[in-house]
């Protein structure tokens, strides 16, 4: 009991990841009906927003220790990080010590940038192209984006830390009376919980907002909303900028759970992807529901005890249920009548 439990957390944590980024793809397929393969890329570059603040906090300057000396009695030259002589010891150590949420404000202002940029310079001329076209040309964006951070920060992964509070393990079965052999990552808790708060900001917005109405309107008939007089087109830049900022939010918290590298964006495109038809092409809540799910069952499958009877399980488990998916449902588990049944 106690291992089924850890794995329904662990596919939480990864499904709240898929969620997050199928989410933006559905919402520019859903609206622009755009086939957005750099999509991941922005995942990628909303991770390394959080390693670029961390970088930049711990930018330093070198100075003579009075108090420390080397093995041969001199002065120890020390490294001492810019804003601590700007704000102090104690306020410095915060910002050190939570930069990864700290970067979700520039995360925030760099991917919106980012987002509109990518929609004005060049999604909106492939709007009435074939989706073939559309893949090709987001394609070639997201191998561009992740050479240039390669350039920049090379291959290697660049491990975050967690903030020191949320960097141990929670006792997660004292709280639910399972006795204390559940143990679970707090970072990874956390992530959980940031993931559905994230995705119940943009439901409500779409929701309970007179620009999301008008964005649900277009999703559903864009020419009868363009004729009532509202410029649609600005709102899906909007929307594409929205989207935008959910996977580099995701990204940007997801590195203390997976140090980034430059092709980390490819490595959850395919997934998220696969989510997206699976839950549905343009269903914002079967992306949701989806990313959850095949988390789920990608963790399960991952299990020894699964994998000694099904070898290599956990690499197809998710393709696997896409392929059922399409067989049975071709729209996906919520996707609407006639969309990708032709």
């Amino acid at each position: 009991m106690d291992a089924i439990f850890l794995q329904i957390l662990n596919g939480l944590d990864k499904g709240g990841a898929y969620a997050l980024i199928a989410l933006g793809l559905t919402l520019v397929f859903g609206t622009l009906g755009v086939v957005n393969f750099a999509h991941g890329a922005l995942f990628m570059l909303g991770a390394f927003c959080a390693v670029t603040l961390n970088r930049l906090l711990n930018i330093s300057f070198e100075r003579v220790s009075e108090t420390e000396k080397d093995f041969l009695g001199n002065p120890r030259v020390e490294k001492v990080p810019y804003i601590e002589q700007w704000f102090g010891p104690d306020l410095a150590g915060f910002l050190l010590d939570w930069s990864v949420p700290i970067s979700i404000l520039l995360t925030i202002v760099v991917m919106a940038v980012i987002g509109v940029a990518m929609e004005r310079g060049l999604i909106k001329h492939f709007y009435k192209r074939p989706h073939a076209d559309q893949i090709l040309v987001t394609f070639g964006l997201a191998i561009v984006l992740q050479e240039i951070v390669r350039h920049y920060f090379g291959a290697n992964p660049i491990p975050q830390p967690a903030p020191d509070i949320v960097a141990g393990a929670a006792n997660v079965g004292s709280w639910l009376g399972l006795g204390d052999n559940v143990i679970y990552p707090w970072w990874r808790l956390v992530y959980f919980l940031f993931s559905a708060l994230v995705i119940f900001a943009v439901f409500a917005f779409l929701q309970f907002t007179t620009f999301g109405m008008v964005v649900r309107a277009g999703m559903q008939d864009r020419e009868t909303v363009g004729l009532l007089g509202i410029n649609i087109q600005r709102r899906f830049t909007v929307v594409f900028g929205l989207a935008a900022v959910v996977a580099g939010v995701a990204g940007a918290m997801y590195t203390p759970i997976l140090p980034p590298d430059y092709h980390m964006g490819m490595d959850f495109l395919v997934l998220s992807f696969v989510v997206v038809v699976v839950g549905g092409m343009g269903s914002l809540g079967g992306a949701v529901l989806a990313g959850f799910v095949l988390g789920i069952l990608q963790s399960f499958a991952s299990m020894n005890e699964i994998k000694s009877i099904l070898p290599g399980i956990d690499q197809i488990i998710v393709y696997l249920v896409a392929v059922i998916v399409l067989l049975t449902r071709p729209r996906g588990l919520m996707g609407r009548r006639g969309v990708a049944e032709e």
